[in-house]
């Protein structure tokens, strides 16, 4: 078989994958998964916000902990983790889909890029989520910020680690401005297959993703603007992720309610992710 013949074999089957009933039934687990991390993410900032916090982080790892510590919270966890690897598999069907784009020129070749890239970084953010939660699950468990904090701290050996991280914080920054502007222009509208929604579903779906994802935008610009904070300072305790994110809210003037208006929207992002899980788009 021909090397064109062997990458249209795959593009097929990955087409084919990604069209499955059961590939779509586990990647509507891994949508009620990511919501749920969502909410409990939310949950803890207003812990946080009005001081009744429990000690754990607000941001995933206390979420999977929230999980890990309720009555078949483990094995609920390996539902999740599964799921979240479903999702994953969806986004990798995407980056094949797109193969063929690659090659070709102008607009062509630049969507087809984007829109690879796109499905990459969404396959690493859900993998991380799923290893994430096994490692609960088994008990191996480790706080996100003091993760971020080590490797940051590893990083800055390398030659040109500083660079790297102020880098890795702009670009997590301007995804936060993205996540900002999709939610602003409606641009989610095209992720999520609304066609036999009732009207009225259609609206408050809507209405979710118009606040979820400008709320999560700014989470996440938040910890992007700590990760190029760290590496200004040369300081990987700068680096404190979502959690830190969540404190830096809090400090600012009118912290509780900036913090309550941000958990509340990040809320919403995961209610607008239980909507994608019934009305989920095919890759």
């Amino acid at each position: 078989m021909s090397a064109r013949g062997s990458a249209g074999s795959a593009v097929d089957a990955a087409r084919r994958a990604g069209n499955s009933d059961a590939l779509e039934n586990l990647a509507r687990v891994g949508l009620i998964a990511y919501g749920l991390v969502h909410v409990l993410v939310a949950w803890l900032a207003l812990q946080l916000a009005w001081g009744g916090g429990s000690g754990r982080s607000a941001d995933q790892s206390g979420a999977m902990s929230t999980v890990a510590q309720q009555p078949l919270g483990k094995p609920l966890l390996w539902v999740l983790a599964l799921g979240l690897v479903a999702l994953a598999a969806w986004q990798a069907a995407e980056v094949l889909r797109w193969r063929s784009g690659w090659s070709a020129s102008g607009d062509a070749r630049k969507k087809a890029l984007g829109k690879t890239l796109k499905s990459i970084s969404k396959a690493i953010v859900y993998l991380g989520l799923a290893v994430l939660a096994i490692r609960f699950a088994t008990g191996g468990g480790q706080s996100s910020s003091q993760q971020q904090q080590q490797t940051t701290a590893g990083v800055f050996s390398w030659p040109g680690g500083r660079f790297l991280i102020g880098i890795a914080g702009l670009v997590l920054a301007g995804v936060g401005i993205y996540h900002v502007v999709k939610g602003v222009t409606k641009r989610f509208v095209k992720e999520i297959d609304l066609g036999e929604a009732p009207q009225q579903a259609v609206r408050l779906i809507t209405r979710l993703g118009q606040v979820g994802y400008p709320a999560k935008g700014v989470a996440l610009g938040l910890v992007g603007g700590l990760l190029v904070y760290a590496a200004i300072t040369f300081d990987p305790a700068k680096a404190s992720g979502l959690d830190g994110a969540m404190r830096a809210i809090l400090q600012a003037p009118f912290g509780r309610v900036l913090l309550t208006l941000v958990a509340l929207g990040i809320a919403t992002f995961g209610a607008y992710c239980f909507a994608r899980a019934r009305y989920p788009e095919r890759t």
